[in-house]
């Protein structure tokens, strides 16, 4: 377990100030009766996740942060989790936007520290289904306040499908003749973290039951195998791997990229310059991230930290992130009553799905479904370098 390391403030006091984050005024006279606040929060987030309206002035949950807290908020996007989790080993950072296939890693790592949830009034707003997630919660300890969900989508052209759209995963996983009269060879992408071979081992749970997968983040060594070899056959037709959103928005706007795994965010973006793109999610469902702010064990400034936890719970701030990335809030009160969500959006974006997704994990050689003989992350992570280079 790592040291509780609390802001040395009682809960009480800190609570009041946590409490008053979200309007400005009382927020700043909170923050003056605790004191000198230490200035500042580093956080380590996804693309897209901590917005100022630098992008678009309707997505900004920060500037009003800063002024009612004097928390200067210093964002370093990372576009994987291993990213994350080089990042947070490294140090330097106060919070992390952790997917759960880091964040099991940063828990027995150590680099995170327990979260004191007495210290964020807003927690009980927090969807039931996420409180104790054990993607964020071990051994009884809360290490991460839940952020947002969602899930791995199929991005694709509308106008090379025209009224084919694809329902399932095998358009980017095999080569085939597209709706357009052409191969999809060198025109579609897939996600180039060790984490996608949950995603080949998901394909291949429905499309192939004899080998009898019930957990694609469980695989004994013949289905890992199998795993890999539909992998390395799509390392033949997949033009480029992608791992960073606004790349990949500009390789289906510039560089004839028609199909791929993707985040809604993407599609969003795209939408919005009128590009003709669309998702679904295929026949074989999805995979998914659930991500949580978590807290570094050595943070350098935990009253900020706390009381950006504390601000990322609220209604409107769940809501119009929700409605830039094209995910599901943590606070399912933002789901009614937005503006930029709608009150169809959470629907739209698979809130009631949440059971039917794979939600990202980390893979452990531990495993309740192989009796402990899975195959675990690391080797994982040098087999998809391998597929990569295509070995």
């Amino acid at each position: 377990m790592a040291t509780r390391r609390f802001p040395l403030l009682s809960a009480t006091t800190f609570a009041a100030a946590a409490l008053a984050v979200a309007t400005p005024v009382t927020a700043q006279k909170a923050v003056q009766k605790l004191g000198k606040g230490e200035g500042q929060v580093d956080i380590v987030a996804w693309a897209g996740y901590i917005e100022r309206g630098a992008t678009d002035k309707n997505f900004d949950w920060v500037t009003d942060f800063e002024k009612a807290t004097g928390c200067k908020v210093n964002v370093k996007t990372a576009g994987t989790s291993d990213e994350m989790v080089a990042l947070m080993n490294e140090g330097g950072f106060d919070l992390v936007t952790a997917s759960g296939d880091a964040s099991t890693r940063l828990i027995r790592g150590k680099k995170v520290q327990p979260i004191n949830v007495n210290l964020i009034p807003s927690y009980k707003n927090i969807d039931p289904r996420l409180q104790k997630a054990p993607w964020h919660y071990e051994n009884g300890t809360h290490y991460g306040v839940p952020y947002q969900w969602g899930w791995n989508v199929l991005m694709y052209n509308k106008d090379v499908f025209k009224d084919k759209p694809p329902t399932s995963w095998n358009v980017v996983f095999e080569e085939q003749i597209l709706p357009d009269g052409k191969s999809n060879k060198g025109r579609v992408q897939a996600f180039d973290g060790p984490i996608y071979i949950a995603d080949a081992a998901l394909y291949l749970k429905a499309k192939n039951p004899a080998l009898g997968i019930k957990d694609p983040y469980e695989l004994n060594e013949a289905q890992y195998k199998a795993a890999l070899e539909l992998l390395r056959a799509q390392r033949k037709i997949v033009g480029k791997y992608w791992h960073d959103a606004f790349v990949q928005i500009d390789d289906f706007t510039n560089e004839g990229v028609v199909a791929s795994s993707s985040w809604q965010f993407q599609a969003n973006i795209l939408g919005s310059k009128k590009r003709p793109i669309a998702t679904v999610v295929p026949t074989e469902g999805a995979t998914g991230w659930a991500d949580s702010t978590m807290m570094h064990v050595d943070a350098k400034h935990p009253n900020c930290a706390y009381l950006w936890m504390e601000h990322s719970l609220n209604a409107k701030l769940q809501g119009d992130l929700a409605a830039w990335f094209g995910s599901v809030p943590a606070v399912p009160a933002a789901c009614k009553g937005n503006k930029l969500l709608t009150d169809e959006g959470c629907k739209r974006q698979g809130y009631d799905a949440f059971d039917k997704i794979a939600f990202w994990k980390t893979p452990t050689s531990k495993c309740a479904s192989h009796g402990d003989q899975c195959v675990p992350y690391h080797k994982w992570v040098s087999d998809y370098i391998a597929v990569l280079g295509g070995r």
